[in-house]
């Protein structure tokens, strides 16, 4: 993030958001550190809080705990506001939302029970770390995932259009096999167990007792394992294509840079910069 120009204290305004915003600087990367961790503590506090044999021995150190980490980012938030230039783009960014619903579930407890669970959300915060690890070519390669679910979501729309209408069918099947007795007392129930066992979970809350049920339910869990290939295939299929398109873009964008520019004359080679003094395929002189 590029620094803002200051109106008002624009010295302090400038160091401050330096060390705050920024990771360049020794300070800045201490802060964010300092951060992170806080955000680490405060969360595993709170899961500590929901074990009852912890609670009850230090819920007095927990009460401070969490309150100590709530004033704590609440000052942060604040002073990210004072500090930004416009602190509305800041307020309303993706970063801003999520520090501002860091702080909120703790003072919600002044009005609702259990509230103070909810400060899992700041986990999110951790998204910093990236920033801080100069992790963006990850996020890069992220974006190639998300490019090839998006571009296979009408094949797993199908898909999941036609597991629906089977585990419709075969619920509805087992459910006049089995009737009742067996645990099938509706359509609805009998679906459900058609979904666990599709799905090879088999929580076995619901078998079928007849040995045509059995039959019945020994297909479908065979169908499952080969169900639970297809998207895999389609996804991975997909990825594929988006990294081939990304290496097309990017051997296409070489050959335009190469394509302009100056020549080479011993080796023929362009792309070389107007300053440049030799060429950087022969190390000739230009």
């Amino acid at each position: 993030m590029s620094q803002p120009e200051f109106k008002y204290f624009p010295k302090i305004r400038k160091q401050l958001f330096t060390v705050v915003f920024g990771t360049e600087t020794r300070a800045g990367k201490l802060f964010d550190i300092i951060l992170l961790w806080a955000i680490v503590l405060s969360v595993l506090i709170v899961m500590l809080e929901s074990v009852k044999e912890v609670r009850d021995s230090f819920d007095s150190w927990f009460f401070v705990a969490e309150w100590f980490f709530t004033g704590l980012f609440t000052i942060e938030y604040i002073l990210r506001l004072v500090i930004t230039a416009k602190p509305g783009k800041y307020a309303f960014s993706f970063f801003g939302i999520i520090d501002l619903l860091a702080t909120l579930p703790t003072y919600l407890t002044l009005f609702v029970a259990g509230g103070s669970y909810l400060v899992v959300i700041r986990s999110i915060r951790l998204l910093r770390i990236f920033r801080i690890l100069k992790l963006g070519r990850y996020l890069r390669e992220a974006s190639v995932l998300s490019n090839a679910l998006v571009a296979s979501r009408h094949k797993i729309l199908v898909f999941l259009g036609a597991v629906f209408t089977l585990v419709m069918i075969m619920g509805t099947l087992m459910y006049m096999i089995e009737g009742g007795e067996s645990g099938f007392t509706s359509i609805p129930r009998s679906i459900y167990w058609a979904i666990v066992t599709i799905t090879t979970v088999g929580y076995g809350d619901i078998a079928p007792q007849t040995i045509t049920g059995q039959a019945v339910a020994s297909m479908l869990m065979l169908m499952g394992y080969a169900i639970i290939a297809v998207p895999t295939g389609i996804v991975t299929s997909e990825i594929a294509t988006a990294e081939k398109n990304k290496k097309e873009m990017e051997q296409s964008k070489k050959n335009l840079e190469q394509s302009s520019g100056r020549s080479c004359t011993a080796c023929g080679v362009k792309g070389h910069d107007e300053d440049a003094i030799y060429c950087k395929n022969c190390s000739a002189k230009l």
